[in-house]
């Protein structure tokens, strides 16, 4: 099968060789056991770490065990804060106080991105922390549902150039790098449409997001464009003073969707809506964190260290460029939107064209109806349940 790239697919580690950045330590161990041997650069993830003992595997809550993949971003990065403060132990056998109050186990698997689509395709994990563009492919083998929108970006993916380079038209003849069929090339062929401008007339170049901003740190000959996301966005911008933002993803608000995705016939097991409530539930209760002044400091620092390690001034940026979808009626807003229908026809046309996805999925929006066969559903009824027991 050919291999396909994805949003996040090399790992932060990538970038610390490349730049030498003493800032990127290990990963915190934060969840259970189940290794992935599946990231981007061919390791095996630092989960190993946290390898239960056999009498830990024999452990058994007595309630029925679901399980969620999460790769360290600003709005999935919630999942490992939720494990830390004890809302979900992400151990088998093992209950947080989230998981005891929906009455359901809850295995966490931290991996890279990749590994993490990989793992939700292959049905071994029951949920996965996906963007909209990226639970395409899988949804058409394993019908879907998107149980939670966790943020937009909103700036977290940016152009990059050279100061001599002053519009998008200045970079027709130029190669403009980051990572092909991802939402960087995405986000780079939206902005020349809304340009009016065409997307032959210019050269998106394959090359991994770590590298391409390594080699315009080091300013690098013939790299005068990159498109990535962020943390390189922000490395990039702060190793020089010589280049700049041509275009963003403020350009294309709402288009690109950070979410929870949940398999349907995960969704029918036995505890399987519970399962969706507990990770939604442990969502808006680190989100509100975020969005209380007395606890928003402290917050972001978690969050910080489940991503790249930033501190509490990055991470202040990061979430303004990364924003979350916070509240429940945010969330169920967005899901009854005249827009979602209208983003997800673009996006499935750009993964169409691209050759992302073979064919488009069959989608539905709202509570799925009496013989809906959609493969990826948008069902806002899951956060709904979860505001009535709160």
């Amino acid at each position: 099968m050919k291999e396909n790239k994805f949003r996040y697919t090399q790992s932060l580690a990538a970038l610390c060789l490349a730049m030498g950045l003493t800032a990127c330590g290990p990963q915190s161990a934060t969840t259970d056991s189940e290794t992935s041997n599946g990231n981007a650069s061919g390791g095996v993830s630092n989960m190993e770490a946290t390898n239960p003992s056999p009498a830990e595997e024999k452990k058994d809550s007595g309630l029925p065990t679901f399980s969620l993949a999460w790769s360290e971003y600003p709005s999935w990065s919630t999942f490992g804060v939720a494990h830390v403060d004890k809302f979900i132990n992400g151990k088998k056998g093992e209950l947080g106080s989230l998981e005891e109050k929906w009455q359901v186990d809850i295995v966490l698997h931290e991996a890279e991105y990749d590994a993490c689509i990989t793992m939700y395709g292959a049905g071994t994990v029951d949920a996965a922390c996906l963007t909209n563009m990226d639970a395409l492919n899988p949804a058409i083998a394993r019908p879907s549902t998107m149980i939670l929108p966790t943020s937009t970006s909103h700036g977290a993916d940016a152009c990059i150039v050279v100061d001599s380079i002053n519009s998008i038209q200045d970079l027709k003849g130029k190669k403009v790098y980051g990572l092909e069929k991802t939402v960087s090339e995405y986000c780079f062929v939206r902005n020349l449409e809304m340009a009016g401008e065409k997307e032959k007339d210019y050269q998106f170049s394959n090359m991994d997001p770590a590298a391409a901003a390594a080699a315009m740190q080091q300013k690098q000959d013939g790299v005068d464009g990159i498109m990535v996301w962020n943390p390189f966005v922000m490395e990039t911008l702060s190793k020089r003073d010589d280049v700049k933002i041509l275009f963003d993803s403020t350009k294309t608000p709402g288009e690109i969707i950070d979410s929870v995705i949940m398999a349907q016939d995960s969704l029918a097991k036995e505890g399987g809506e519970a399962f969706a409530c507990a990770i939604i539930d442990a969502f808006y209760t680190i989100a509100n964190r975020m969005n209380q002044p007395e606890t928003r400091n402290d917050t972001l620092i978690a969050l910080g260290e489940k991503f790249s390690n930033l501190g509490l001034e990055a991470m202040n940026t990061v979430v303004r460029q990364t924003k979350f979808i916070s509240t429940p009626g945010e969330a169920i807003t967005l899901f009854n939107s005249q827009e979602l229908p209208q983003i997800m026809m673009r996006v499935i046309d750009f993964c169409v064209d691209h050759e992302i996805t073979g064919r488009s999925p069959a989608l539905s929006y709202g509570t799925p109806k009496d013989g809906d066969k959609a493969e990826l559903r948008f069902d806002p009824s899951y956060i709904q349940k979860v505001t009535m027991k709160q």
